[in-house]
């Protein structure tokens, strides 16, 4: 027997002798890239990684920021990494505009069960509701989910034309509180945020919810590269389960879970990250309509809906199918999707 052998054969003995089944001494590696930077919300995937929650169920999971959506779905897809953390909508898009592509990742678990889109503007502008909005110079990056989806929000609220300005992200906030635009797109607990430490005060700003105003997409989910689909469902099962158990310590206690986020990026804001985190919760995460549906889960109607809207708004190629972009098979047991805290009254 070669060295080799005689490790494998050790790692198999240990386990077995600590209760574990011989395959946890196999690590499955996971590269696992987020949607964006590490902010309030990233706690959700860094809470089970630094309890080893990942660890225990064999993998070594490593978690990167992301620039956006759109690259991260591309990222999984390429093969750079095995799952990530996405805006489902992005996830159509890629579908439907590459229906030949070999590798489309797909939507493994729900996380946002609404989009966290919203407009925003100040109440200086006059805009009070969304038909304020026709003839007005709105601002957000090109990529922005809620600059995408926006024709879905103008079609539901007879909405006119509007002038759009693009930059990049960092500006957004900057320009409309200079009044160089008259709204922005934008998620809720990033932007409103934002708006705040540039110096607006928070009663002094309009939200318009996209799910407040007729539009019922989803937000980000986590999805899984077809090769690990195919390859190595068991592990997909357990960093679901593994997430699941740390989402729900994290809804728990917010201000504990951002110590996690500190400690992958040391200069955040402790304080304005676990606002960002807690308001992601309370609007995205354990909305009525995740409590309705289950967490992690999707209404296939609402699904085929969503895939409707995003072909018709986003001009796709070929028209998305619901069924192409959503796998439930990996999801853990009903129990173990009993994370979301109790609503509050």
């Amino acid at each position: 027997m070669n060295k080799r052998h005689l490790l494998q054969s050790f790692l198999a003995a240990s386990a077995l002798a600590f209760g574990l089944p011989a395959a946890q001494a196999q690590t499955t590696p996971i590269k696992f890239q987020l949607d964006w930077r590490f902010e309030g919300p990233a706690a959700l995937f860094l809470q089970p990684a630094a309890k080893g929650y990942f660890k225990a169920a064999g993998l070594d999971v490593a978690i990167d920021a992301g620039n956006g959506s759109g690259g991260t779905v591309t990222r999984v897809a390429s093969g750079a990494y095995d799952m990530g953390f996405a805006d489902l909508a992005a996830l159509m898009e890629f579908h439907a505009n590459n229906p030949d592509a070999p590798n489309k990742p797909v939507a493994v678990m729900m996380v946002y069960n609404d989009t966290p889109a919203s407009v925003m503007a100040l109440k200086k502008s006059g805009i009070k509701t969304p038909a304020d909005l026709t003839g007005k110079k709105l601002g957000a990056p090109v990529f922005d989910a809620g600059r995408r989806a926006f024709p879905i929000f103008a079609k539901a609220n007879n909405v006119g034309n509007v002038q759009w300005t693009a930059m990049d992200p960092p500006l957004r906030e900057t320009m409309l509180v200079r009044g160089d635009i008259d709204a922005i797109t934008g998620f809720t607990f990033t932007s409103l945020l934002n708006l705040e430490a540039r110096g607006a005060k928070v009663e002094d700003v309009v939200v318009l919810p996209y799910p407040q105003y007729g539009v019922k997409l989803y937000g980000n989910v986590i999805i899984a590269s077809p090769k690990m689909v195919k390859e190595n469902p068991a592990a997909i099962k357990s960093f679901l389960a593994a997430f699941a158990k740390g989402a729900k310590e994290v809804m728990a206690n917010p201000t504990a879970a951002i110590e996690h986020v500190k400690a992958r990026d040391g200069i955040v804001n402790t304080a304005l990250e676990t606002r960002r985190l807690q308001l992601a919760i309370d609007t995205v995460i354990n909305s009525p309509n995740a409590r309705a549906e289950g967490f992690g889960q999707v209404n296939p109607g609402r699904l085929s809906l969503m895939a409707s809207q995003v072909s018709d708004a986003f001009g796709t190629k070929t028209r998305v199918n619901p069924d192409a972009v959503w796998n439930a098979s990996f999801l853990p047991s009903a129990g173990e999707l009993n994370v979301l805290p109790a609503a509050k009254k």
